[in-house]
């Protein structure tokens, strides 16, 4: 038979994106299942599996990275497990089991009615693809990197409530999100602070990023 390197602890986030729905749903630990392969969809036995912790800041390339070198140690004591005969297959517990759909591109719209807790994690998620986007003075700004702040607002959802150099601060269902790594159409992502030396006045107190197409 063949075995299979999958990035996620099983039966949780089974699937083509397990990385990136771990951090989109706020996970705190993430890891490496090494699974005899069967029919089924990531539902094989699992013969290692090595956790590894998600920080606040993870993005779905630092996951990724730290992954694939847990993967390399995984599979190798694997094959050591069976060229010794002492594997333990264990079967996954489809109770416990949930799905990593496919990342489509749409879905790196952000909608500011969601919360800013949501939104940051969306940011992390998406990154490096397809990278979360929303649009501002008829411009598609792709976001790279913001934090979500709980400070109390009252403006509507996609407002500009304030901006500095330090960062953008936008209105969201629930708390504001701060974005201060913006990729402007044609250029390269760069700090808050250096598009603040191109043009401060898009980004003004009162802008408004448009609602994503349904």
């Amino acid at each position: 038979g063949c075995i299979n390197i999958h990035a996620s602890l099983l039966p949780r986030w089974r699937g083509a994106a397990p990385i990136q729905r771990a951090i989109e749903a706020g996970d705190t630990e993430s890891g490496i299942t090494i699974i005899q392969m069967d029919e089924g969809l990531d539902t094989g036995a699992m013969l290692v599996r090595t956790p590894c912790a998600i920080s606040a800041t993870e993005t779905a390339e630092t996951l990724h990275d730290r992954l694939a070198d847990l993967g390399a140690t995984a599979v190798l004591e694997a094959l050591s497990q069976m060229a010794q005969g002492s594997l333990q297959p264990e079967a996954q517990d489809d109770a416990e089991s949930c799905y990593a759909a496919k990342i489509h591109k749409h879905e790196a719209d952000l909608d500011f009615s969601q919360p800013a807790a949501l939104l940051e994690r969306k940011v992390r998620a998406f990154n490096p693809w397809p990278v979360a986007r929303a649009t501002l003075n008829d411009q598609l700004l792709r976001i790279w990197q913001a934090s979500a702040m709980s400070a109390p607002c009252d403006q509507p959802p996609g407002t500009i409530v304030h901006s500095d150099r330090d960062g953008i601060d936008v209105a969201t269902g629930e708390g504001l999100l701060r974005l201060t790594r913006l990729q402007r159409p044609g250029g390269k992502a760069v700090a808050v602070s250096d598009l603040f030396n191109a043009n401060a006045t898009l980004y003004a107190v009162g802008k408004r990023f448009a609602t994503p197409s349904a």
